[in-house]
């Protein structure tokens, strides 16, 4: 398996974008319109033997189960440091290979490996239905924003 980073994200005080190395700059047509994307990153801070080897974690969220399989839960710690992130698209420098963003959870400098349209018609689901620990979380990225995240996580 071979995967190459295709750019950047960066983190700049109050401005966030993705650097698209040069080579894939070209890969950004068509991409205006689109609102949102899903972002493919990599973990870079959790690469690594230990965190790669974590399958299971104790109560990561204040009203989880005592333990989670990793695959239930978006902790860092997995068996490929993959993340996924929605984000908003507020504008892109298709010259300089910059797309401009609302906000992404990923660490300055952290490697980009994929950049997908959101479309509804294949990324959203209307009525999806997850564990009662979780079921007060918002129920939608434009609510994420106003929610408090800190009174969810144990860490």
């Amino acid at each position: 398996m071979e995967l190459k980073e295709i750019g950047k994200i960066k983190v700049e005080e109050e401005t966030m974008f993705l650097q698209i190395n040069k080579e894939y700059i070209k890969g950004l047509q068509g991409l205006e319109g689109f609102s949102h994307i899903d972002v493919l990153w990599w973990f870079d801070k959790c690469d690594n033997s230990k965190s790669r080897k974590v399958v299971e974690t104790k109560k990561p969220y204040k009203k989880a189960p005592e333990k989670l399989g990793i695959f239930s839960t978006r902790s860092p710690e997995r068996p490929n440091p993959i993340a996924l992130s929605v984000t908003q698209i507020t504008h892109i420098d298709y010259e300089k290979g910059i797309v401009y963003i609302t906000y992404i959870d990923g660490m300055n400098d952290s490697s980009i490996l994929d950049l997908k349209p959101y479309t509804p018609s294949i990324d959203r689901v209307e009525k999806p239905s997850v564990p009662e620990w979780c079921s007060h979380w918002p129920v939608c990225y434009e609510e994420s924003g106003d929610f408090n995240w800190e009174n969810e996580f144990l860490f």
